[in-house]
């Protein structure tokens, strides 16, 4: 039981973390709080983590009920959240470079006073990206408690991202481009092997299902018979 949770928390902080990369949005939010007392950037970069951890964790809690209304099973979800892993990742790996935001649209966001929810929390440390990685999360859930170990690890990553953001300014000084851009072609390159391994898993278990392999199966037998 122990060993299972530790396994869940270890694998979710491990998918997600890349995902919300908080390192790829440190140069964005020290730029967009840079008007901003210490104190006050402070409390964005707490309310940002916070909002991060209650998406991913009513996502979690939903995921089930998302699938059952959409009618998605569990190895289409699994690999269409690997391919946009994968994607992402790719990206990653191979960044284009950061076009200039226009005059204007800078200095909006720079007056721009609660940035927490948007865009720190959605999009940058939980979007479509970290969304995705949940609901395949949830589709781990054997038991009730093992929600419990998924939002530990939700729990965790929001804690690094604020630990990341908090000393943004320190943490971009001290890396400097070539530090930041070694360390989001490593997390890319995670990322790929992650969505990967998605994509796999959703195969497999799609091909060995009763409802793909039973059709085959009684073709077979119906020609043999034959």
């Amino acid at each position: 039981m122990l060993m299972n949770w530790l396994t869940l928390i270890g694998a979710t902080f491990a998918a997600l973390l890349p995902i919300a990369n908080p390192f790829s949005t440190a140069p964005v939010f020290v730029v967009m709080t840079r008007g901003m007392m210490p104190a006050e950037r402070l409390t964005q970069a707490r309310r940002a983590c916070i909002y991060m951890f209650f998406v991913l964790v009513v996502t979690l809690l939903t995921g089930a009920l998302i699938l059952a209304f959409f009618g998605i099973s569990l190895p289409a979800l699994r690999v269409a959240g690997g391919l946009i892993v994968s994607r992402i990742g790719f990206g990653m790996l191979n960044p284009e470079p950061e076009s200039e935001l226009p005059e204007a649209n800078q200095q909006e966001m720079m007056e721009k006073t609660d940035l927490a929810f948007t865009p720190l929390a959605m999009p940058l440390l939980s979007g479509p990206g970290s969304i995705a990685v949940t609901i395949g999360m949830a589709t781990e859930v054997t038991q009730p408690g093992d929600n419990l170990a998924i939002i530990i690890g939700i729990a965790l990553v929001s804690f690094a991202s604020w630990l990341v953001l908090r000393s943004s300014a320190k943490v971009m000084d001290r890396m400097g481009a070539t530090g930041v851009n070694v360390l989001t072609r490593i997390m890319g390159l995670i990322l790929v092997c992650i969505g990967i391994q998605f994509i796999f898993r959703g195969i497999f278990e799609a091909v060995s299902s009763d409802g793909f392999m039973t059709p085959i199966v009684e073709a077979v037998l119906r020609a043999g018979g034959g």
